[in-house]
């Protein structure tokens, strides 16, 4: 609920003041949005919860004659988003997790501390044309480290693309929603394999090591928010 809230009120956030400026503050958007999320959320109908948060915003400045697309990310938790650049086949972009300690991250509702203003950050990129961008939770980075992350997106694109030959498997595809929607499934379905596996290497596990946990196998999962774009 909280997460859901928390995106609605943004998302009116942004479209309120891009309205008047070409150029939002984010950070306020989503302090904006946490504040009203608070309000709704309180007595009578109080509903307890917490959320980390990610967003992404697509703009673009005119550089000499060219418009040129700029990415404005925001963030505050474990939840993490990646820019994919295909052509290149590499991972252009990652913002890092916030952590107060292991298994707790930066979070923003009932009984937590944190707050847009004072934790979240903000990244504002130069991407380019067919640049993928990913947002996931931590159902897929606990999971799946980078490099899964980038041989799962690059070969179900390539994997489309061969499908798109067929025309009964592409018309099959395109009816589940397209492109974007069958990367987002199979990253999804890869994340949940790994979490269900107890010998799998993941960086879960590592994490948790490293603070002298014995931990093996992923971290299981409940619902990972996917969003490709």
């Amino acid at each position: 609920m909280w997460s859901r809230l928390i995106l609605h009120y943004w998302a009116l956030e942004v479209e309120n003041r891009l309205t008047g400026s070409p150029k939002p503050d984010l950070i306020e958007c989503l302090q904006r949005a946490y504040e009203e999320t608070v309000e709704a959320t309180s007595s009578p109908n109080e509903i307890l919860g917490t959320t980390t948060t990610a967003t992404a915003l697509l703009s673009y400045k005119i550089i000499g004659e060219t418009p040129t697309p700029f990415l404005h990310v925001t963030n505050l938790g474990d939840c993490q988003t990646l820019v994919i650049r295909p052509r290149e086949r590499r991972i252009v972009f990652k913002t890092d997790g916030q952590w107060h300690w292991f298994d707790c991250p930066m979070q923003l509702g009932t009984n937590s501390v944190d707050k847009p203003r004072e934790n979240a950050a903000l990244s504002v990129l130069e991407i380019e044309e067919n640049d993928i961008v990913i947002v996931v939770s931590d159902g897929v980075t606990n999971n799946l480290w980078d490099h899964d992350v980038l041989e799962v997106v690059l070969k179900s694109l390539e994997k489309w693309e061969i499908c798109k030959k067929k025309r009964e498997t592409a018309e099959y595809l395109e009816s589940r929603g397209g492109r974007m929607v069958y990367v987002a499934e199979q990253l999804l379905t890869t994340a949940r394999a790994v979490a269900l596996d107890p010998a799998a290497q993941t960086p879960y596990m590592e994490k948790a090591q490293e603070v002298g946990l014995s931990v093996n196998g992923g971290m299981h999962l409940s619902d990972p928010v996917l969003l490709l774009t």
